[in-house]
């Protein structure tokens, strides 16, 4: 492969002098450098490889190029793309949400003598900032090397290394002020304790840039004196660098809010920024290169992200959605038996919320009798589904479908923990799925087991206290229609229950961090009317109630709004949205039976029945799979090793299917061997 560089060379050659540079030839060239697929590694490599030969093959190509380079970017304003891109800006994270958004639909004015725009002129495509990447170290090294062997041009070099002196002077500055703000002293409040490190960094940054202007205002002459130690400096900020990781543990004791997510998001780019651009002017060869690299690749990646909502939700909501889904792990483990009491103990939890769900299944029945506006249907009907999960939750029993988003992320982190060697971490895995999977089992059977003969007794009695039936012929048709997965719409149902079930565990678990953070219970302690209604004792037991369950019940209520109001917001909207829970679809299923005229067609009953298992896999994988995929995202973790997982749990099944349903009499345990086999086969 060659790469022409003579035309752009004489181009280069005979605008050097002029007053203003034509960027378009910086364009020409990246373009022959650009592969046709940014992740063909084969094709980058060889362009990069000819490049190094075209450069060797023509010794003055270094210098025209770095000479055309220097003075075009000389060109631009350059201290704005040091400080601000790839870097959040100060105003905070509602701020720069709407900026985007707003952005989105009404473009920003691009100002052209910015050096940011220029970057983008040049790497106009997106995939550029993948093949930037691709590009091979050594490569990196070898073109940079050849391009700045020239000693020449030291003027705009100076100036180049002066604006990049002023950048680290402005994002040191905002580090001190990310230090000194308050919700830093509130999760690490040891720092008023000594002197911040946010403030001594700056202190060393200054002296450093004193010194290095010094050193900078001879640069036209002949000089003894050494470039300036930076050392001092990146002491300070690796001393930065350690508060903000005490800082990100504590949150695991204290909670996290939004704010605190995005000065540390902000925080970390800043001193990252700076150490690129300390090495960049004071290193030299390969460190030096090293860091010039690092820094296009960074510019380069920011000019497509610095404007997208994506990259600002991603980048921001990592940490909170960790805590998140941290707190609804540690929930998810009381989710988990793993012997017989356990299992029992699940059982009885379910079998009492199957008999609160046949009640409540049986007033959203008698709900829909009243002529009612659609929004006070749906709060009668929110109300109703809200008030009715809080109460169990309060009696300490359990839905069976609330599980999943819980055990989900559990899962989660006993992916991350990664104990032992990979044959152990599988084989416990596999051990705490299977556990998982008999705990739904016995959870679900709880649920329909009670549901339904307590929604028969309800309508039996109702018939006999009232005389007449809980629900006429043609509701109860309409009932079990609603069951039928063939003709009626009650798996897509399903699923959106599903999805309301995901939200209300990630909502449960917002609110156990937010009591956390926000020092509810302590709150609540201190209160002065409380404190006259309530005797110091009892007020102590409401606040540590409440801080120990505030997630649980925000979530089960909230998850009972958005069932209650679902179908309102379809009719609303003109679409088909409604939900389909199986503990309510199993209530649903007997009372309609009961209230159809005549006996009921045996293929009713099993079609009917047919719904309210296929409306229970659907709630259960759905929460399920988006419960584990974002768990497994906050934690940044990967599973590669999927296949011989399921493999193993399939072969399990096949040996030993009643563990799946019934607890062993030792707790479960895999043989390393089985998980070797499902490696290997």
């Amino acid at each position: 492969m060659h790469i022409p560089l003579q035309d752009l060379l004489i181009e280069m050659q005979a605008q050097i002098d002029q007053e203003r540079l034509d960027l378009q030839l910086l364009v020409r060239l990246v373009d022959r450098l650009r592969p046709s697929d940014a992740s063909d590694h084969a094709q980058i490599n060889q362009k990069m490889k000819a490049f190094i030969r075209a450069l060797i093959m023509t010794p003055t190509a270094g210098d025209i190029i770095q000479r055309y380079f220097l003075r075009l970017l000389n060109q631009y304003k350059q201290v704005s793309l040091y400080v601000e891109s790839g870097i959040l800006g100060s105003e905070g994270f509602n701020t720069q949400l709407s900026q985007r958004i707003g952005a989105h639909f009404l473009p920003l004015v691009k100002d052209e003598s910015e050096l940011k725009e220029l970057v983008g002129r040049v790497f106009y495509k997106k995939s550029d900032r993948y093949w930037l990447d691709n590009i091979q170290a050594e490569d990196w090294q070898m073109i940079l090397h050849l391009l700045g062997q020239s000693n020449a041009n030291q003027g705009n070099k100076h100036h180049i290394r002066m604006k990049m002196i002023n950048a680290i002077m402005i994002l040191s500055y905002r580090v001190s002020a990310i230090g000194l703000h308050s919700e830093f002293t509130h999760a690490y409040p040891e720092i008023d304790e000594f002197e911040s490190p946010f403030l001594i960094q700056n202190r060393e940054i200054v002296e450093f840039i004193e010194t290095y202007k010094k050193y900078e205002s001879q640069y036209d002459i002949a000089s003894v004196m050494p470039v300036p130690d930076p050392d001092q400096a990146l002491v300070m900020l690796e001393q930065c660098r350690d508060i903000m990781q005490r800082v990100r543990r504590a949150t695991k004791r204290i909670g996290v809010s939004l704010s605190l997510t995005y000065l540390l998001t902000l925080l970390e780019q800043c001193l990252q920024r700076i150490e690129i651009l300390l090495h960049v002017v004071t290193d030299e060869d390969k460190a030096q290169q090293s860091a010039i690299m690092e820094l296009l690749r960074n510019i380069t990646y920011a000019h497509y992200s610095d404007q997208s909502v994506r990259a600002l939700l991603t980048t921001n909501t990592e940490l909170i959605a960790l805590q998140v889904t941290e707190n609804a792990s540690r929930t998810g483990e009381h989710y988990v038996s793993t012997d017989k009491k356990g299992y029992f103990e699940m059982y009885r939890a379910a079998a009492g919320a199957g008999a609160i769900i046949a009640v409540m299944a049986t007033l959203k029945i008698l709900s829909a009798r009243l002529t009612l506006a659609p929004l006070m249907q749906a709060f009668i009907y929110s109300m109703n589904y809200g008030l009715g999960f809080v109460f169990i939750h309060i009696l300490h029993f359990t839905v069976a479908t609330k599980q999943p988003a819980m055990t989900a992320a559990a899962l989660a982190a006993t992916i991350q923990q990664k104990k032992g060697s990979k044959n152990a971490h599988m084989a416990e895995l596999a051990a705490l799925i299977i556990n998982i999977i008999r705990t739904q089992f016995i959870a679900i059977l709880g649920n329909i087991s009670i549901a339904i003969p307590v929604a028969a007794l309800i309508a039996y009695g109702w018939d006999a206290m009232f005389g007449e039936a809980l629900m006429n012929h043609a509701k109860a048709s309409h009932v079990l229609h609603e069951l039928n997965p063939f003709t009626s719409l009650a798996i897509p149902h399903a699923a959106i229950a599903g999805v309301c079930l995901f939200f209300s565990g990630l909502i449960a678990g917002y609110y156990d961090n937010l009591a956390i953070y926000r020092q509810i219970g302590a709150r609540i302690k201190a209160h002065p009317k409380l404190q006259k209604i309530f005797t110091k004792h009892r007020l102590e037991r409401v606040a540590n109630y409440v801080e120990q369950n505030l997630g649980a019940i925000m979530g089960n209520f909230l998850f009972g709004v958005m069932l209650g109001s679902m179908g309102t917001i379809g009719f609303i909207l003109g679409l088909p949205l409604d939900i389909r829970h199986i503990a309510f679809a199993s209530a649903n299923f007997i009372q309609g039976l009961m209230n159809i005229n005549g006996s009921p067609d045996i293929g009713l009953i099993v079609v009917s029945f047919l719904g309210v298992l296929l409306i229970g896999l659907t709630n259960l994988f759905v929460s399920f799979s988006l419960t584990i995929f974002v768990a497994l995202r906050a934690r940044r973790v990967r599973v590669q090793e999927w296949r011989p997982l399921f493999k193993l749990i399939a072969t399990h099944f096949v040996t030993r299917p009643s563990e799946f349903f019934w607890p062993p009499r030792k707790p479960l345990q895999i043989d390393e061997a089985e998980v070797k086999e499902a490696r290997s086969s």
